[in-house]
């Protein structure tokens, strides 16, 4: 794999999130703020993850794996707008961080693993969230709409 492919995963990362955050404008506080509806958490707090583990990987990135970065999902939960200005910040750093990718990383391995593999995690791990949400807001009549990397590829496609 290579670090533009990866640039790649990381745009459809953040057009399927922005998707989801969109769907999140004056939803009712209770849908929000509700727990327990997927394993312990639930809509606010599978999002307030999401954002954490990206924000501790990408830090873990940066390092060489040396810093642990925040926990969001400690504090009270975010707001909405909170939870959305964190994204801006952390998507600023996500691409100051991806302007420095190359080939040459993305190919080696941490403990074993190799980092292409770390980094394609990173984007599954937020599919993974994005559904649990996207599903919690059909629920409320909220669907985002479709969210399958298929379906950003045409927008990429469009752009260029």
């Amino acid at each position: 794999m290579h670090a533009d492919e990866i640039r790649f995963l990381f745009g459809y990362d953040r057009w399927a999130t922005r998707r989801v955050l969109d769907k999140l404008e004056r939803l009712d506080p209770a849908a929000w703020q509700r727990t327990h509806v997927v394993d312990e958490r639930g809509l606010g707090g599978i999002l307030v993850h999401q954002l954490g583990a990206s924000q501790r990987w990408r830090i873990a990135f940066q390092s060489e794996f040396e810093s642990a970065g925040p926990e969001p999902e400690k504090e009270p939960l975010l707001s909405v707008d909170e939870l959305r200005r964190r994204w801006q910040e952390e998507w600023l750093a996500v691409d100051d961080w991806l302007a420095t990718l190359t080939d040459e990383f993305v190919a080696q391995s941490f403990e074993g693993t190799p980092v292409w593999q770390m980094l394609v995690h990173v984007v599954n791990h937020g599919t993974q969230h994005r559904a649990e949400a996207a599903a919690l807001l059909s629920s409320e009549g909220r669907s985002p709409g479709e969210l399958d990397l298929i379906d950003y590829s045409p927008e990429v496609a469009g752009a260029g």
